[in-house]
């Protein structure tokens, strides 16, 4: 595939990652119930397979955010266009995200939910970029730390297409 210049993440490590992350969490919150909130669009295969191999009793409600506006840069500017339908009050609650770069858009998030009062916040990325990082937030749990390249695939998108791959790759500069 031409639009792929590297896969640095195989649906394999995907699946292991995920196995992994499943039992750190069923761990931590083993006897609780927990409230997962995904950020659509890019993190729903991300939920989808982490929720499958939850132990734990969970609910699960979304949000569509995005500071992205169809290109591969971050605006700085964070937009909700969808909030939650689940009261998280006195929840433990677990934010499922696909990647973690600036920070922007998780601390938005994370400022907007501790108004509403949680018993507990985490968050759960399966892919981290700490270099890029500009704002004061790390991920609980982490599934790879990756290079500053821009990637897609299993569920990140370049101008919404690409969801769709098994595996996350860097894109071949050509298209940027």
């Amino acid at each position: 595939m031409d639009i792929i210049k590297k896969v640095i993440v195989s649906e394999e490590e995907i699946a292991g990652i995920v196995e992994r992350l499943a039992s750190e969490i069923n761990k931590d919150y083993e006897g609780k119930k927990i409230v997962l909130i995904c950020l659509l669009k890019g993190s729903i295969l991300f939920l989808t397979d982490l929720m499958r191999k939850l132990t734990v009793p969970c609910k699960v409600d979304f949000m569509l955010a995005s500071s992205y506006k169809g290109g591969t840069k971050n605006t700085g500017k964070v937009e909700i266009k969808d909030g939650l339908s689940i009261d998280i009050k006195d929840q433990d609650v677990l934010i499922v995200e696909d990647i973690l770069e600036s920070g922007h858009t998780l601390e938005y998030i994370v400022n907007i939910l501790n108004k509403r009062k949680p018993k507990s916040l985490k968050i759960c990325t399966l892919l981290d970029k700490p270099k890029l990082r500009v704002a004061d937030i790390q991920a609980d749990y982490v599934g790879k730390v990756i290079p500053n390249d821009f990637v897609l695939g299993y569920g990140l998108d370049y101008d919404e297409y690409y969801r769709n791959l098994p595996f996350v790759g860097i894109i071949n500069p050509k298209y940027l």
